[in-house]
């Protein structure tokens, strides 16, 4: 028996699409209130241009029904709609859509594909698989692009796609990587099938005149297509070859699911990155043919609203819409055994489907991790945090590192970033409480994080603030540019330890463990910015965006650095059960100087101490009794740390975790 959100789809729902198979019939169902007719095309092969036409029957509430007497999985369809309302469909009304609840799509990477819905039996064997319970405060998350992690070829991955490839244990990325660390849980920037073709570069005759992207590509992941089809070119038999057709056998619907599967089997828990703020752009988006007017918001003008930056944002509001949402969340969850969701452009949601999907997600699995950007046209952690959410803590970010490279340092440089100061800046290690003037409820709502896939990496963003390169430096020497001078190593090491200390969810970007640089590699394509410092390649598949595994070994302190932080952190409670009331800040002279106690019922009591000042040493009055060392401003995790008493100098630039013995 195939089935296509057999958990969802049922009459008493009034789900609004999807089809299944029982024995041999094959049950199609689509909502499309506006249309007069529709027609289902069964198509043999995936190329096909003609197929079988049949006519759906209307049941007088906008549902769509025909039953099909022969199993035809294996086989694919679309459809195509006459509307009783013409300014209600984007497209000519011959055009073919896939299903909008298709679960794996036959495309073409082409930047106006027709897709093809595949009929495709998902049985899986999960054996034992259990969702990864790790409480939010525990987390140590990893956010990585699928590809990047073992595209190049410095990662020696073996496999045949790159779902495949990620879970190789021969190999120096991928999952190997993520043991070798010890995070508990992975961040995959999105793999919902996505439009990952833009319109041609300076092509007059295109839909839009494409004067910013000469790589006519979205990388990413962020322009979705289908909210409950995994993206078909990591798959063994996926492409992401110009013209060629991808996800024609739906491979990657068992292969998602065999990565999240060796994921789970070491304890690593799975976080995807959705998109339901927006669709593609550019493509023949389903929902835009069946009701634009339903999904999507517009304008005074009746243009589609793009508060988003992306063109057509959705109208999360209209129930329809809500109920495809929440649907897609628990999809992933039973189907794929997702383990928490990042929201991009977390705002804007209305607040009811903020708080459906919180609610439904939360009763199929109480312990899934739910997560946001806190912002798209406004600005509300502190909304979130009330509605039960955790989202990103960009000020913690901006904080510790800075704002911006040019004139925004933050506190390992010295200096305060806009209206920060000492003692406000005290509240991102408690977890930036509201009771310090924070934004959250509790410190698991407030992921801590220095770097993610947008803007300068950390790596960059500390050559760019030391002047080691400007943003038009064209660099010659990769190697040379990676490697980190005794300056960087400082400043990377106080951002560490500044971070994984902090209480809350810790999210660090892949190669921020070895200060990674991307470098917008040579291509054929016309980038007059080859060899310069990229701070938003989200178009680029190639070696600017790939992982180069040589460069973990070339500044492998500072790995060592971030594993053995990692180490002490799952070791010590202090560092990440702390709540606001178990730590005790020291009187320090420093204007950059931090010294706090940790000390939560039932735990080791430690101390940190923290000194941003890039010229001045300090003596700290350290609390009666010995203190070991755990971390200093060279080495995480020391196992037999000096033992100090009374007090010690600490330089600049410098951090340190004592351990109060017994």
């Amino acid at each position: 028996m195939t089935l296509l959100l057999s958990h969802l789809l049922s009459a008493a729902d009034g789900v609004s699409g999807g089809v299944t198979v029982v024995g041999n019939k094959t049950h199609f169902e689509l909502k499309a209130p506006t249309a007069q007719t529709v027609e289902l095309i069964i198509f043999e092969n995936y190329a096909d241009t003609a197929g079988e036409v049949l006519l759906m029957s209307p049941d007088g509430q906008g549902i769509y029904r025909f039953t099909y007497p022969a199993d035809l999985s294996g086989k694919y369809y679309a459809y195509r709609l006459q509307s009783s309302d013409p300014a209600s469909q984007e497209f000519p009304p011959e055009t073919l859509i896939a299903d909008p609840y298709s679960i794996a799509v036959a495309t073409r990477n082409v930047y106006d594909p027709v897709a093809k819905t595949l009929i495709l039996d998902t049985k899986f064997d999960w054996g034992n698989d259990q969702p990864v319970k790790i409480d939010p405060r525990d987390l140590i998350i990893y956010e990585a692009h699928l590809k990047d992690m073992t595209a190049d070829p410095t990662s020696m991955a073996e496999g045949e796609g790159y779902y495949q490839k990620f879970i190789d244990r021969q190999q120096r990325g991928g999952l190997a990587h993520l043991i070798d660390m010890g995070y508990n849980a992975i961040e995959f920037l999105p793999l919902f099938e996505f439009a990952n073709v833009e319109v041609p570069f300076k092509d007059k005759e295109a839909p839009v005149y494409n004067t910013w992207n000469p790589y006519e590509a979205n990388h990413w992941g962020y322009m979705p297509t289908f909210f409950f089809a995994p993206e078909s070119q990591y798959a063994s038999d996926g492409s992401a070859m110009r013209g060629a057709w991808t996800g024609t056998r739906g491979l990657q619907v068992s292969e998602f699911k065999s990565l999240v599967k060796a994921l789970h089997a070491r304890g690593i828990a799975v976080i995807m990155d959705v998109v339901y703020n927006h669709v593609s752009q550019y493509d023949f988006n389903p929902l835009k043919q069946l009701g634009k007017q339903a999904y999507f918001r517009h304008d005074p003008d009746g243009a589609y609203a793009s508060l988003s930056g992306c063109g057509n944002d959705l109208k999360t509001e209209n129930p329809e819409m809500r109920k495809m949402i929440t649907e897609s969340i628990l999809y992933w969850m039973q189907e794929y055994h997702i383990d928490g969701f990042r929201f991009d452009l977390g705002l804007l949601l209305d607040w009811d489907t903020i708080d459906a999907v919180r609610e439904q997600a939360v009763a199929l699995n109480p312990g899934v991790f739910l997560t946001c950007e806190p912002w798209g046209g406004g600005y509300d952690p502190n909304g979130f945090s009330d509605h039960g959410w955790s989202s990103w803590n960009d000020q913690i970010r901006n904080g510790i590192k800075g704002q911006n490279p040019r004139d925004g340092l933050g506190f390992i440089f010295g200096s305060w970033q806009g209206n920060l100061k000492h003692d406000t800046f005290k509240r991102f290690f408690a977890g930036s409480p509201r009771t310090m003037g924070g934004q959250y409820i509790n410190p698991g709502q407030s992921v801590n994080y220095l770097e993610s896939h947008d803007d300068n990496t950390l790596g960059d963003f500390i050559r760019l603030g030391i002047g080691k390169v400007t943003e038009e430096t064209v660099i010659t020497n990769r190697t040379e540019n990676a490697k980190l001078g005794s300056t960087e190593l400082a400043l990377h090491k106080l951002a560490a330890l500044s971070l994984l200390v902090s209480q809350g969810p810790i999210m660090i970007a892949e190669g921020q463990e070895w200060g990674r640089s991307k470098v917008i590699a040579k291509t054929a394509v016309p980038d007059p910015d080859i060899g310069k410092i990229d701070h938003n390649s989200y178009n680029k598949d190639n070696e600017t965006n790939w992982l180069n595994w040589d460069d973990k070994k070339i500044n492998a302190s500072l790995v060592e650095y971030y594993k053995g932080l990692i180490s002490l952190r799952k070791k010590y409670a202090a560092l990440r059960r702390s709540n606001p009331e178990d730590i005790r800040f020291l009187e320090t002279d420093g204007e950059f100087l931090f010294a706090f106690v940790l000390q939560p019922p039932d735990a080791e009591t430690l101390a940190v101490l923290l000194n941003g000042d890039p010229k001045k040493s300090f003596e700290v009055l350290l609390p009666p009794g010995t203190w070991q060392v755990l971390a200093d401003r060279k080495t995480a995790n020391i196992l037999d740390g000096r033992k100090l008493k009374g007090s010690m100098q600490i330089g600049p630039t410098t951090g340190l975790i004592l351990r109060e013995l017994p």
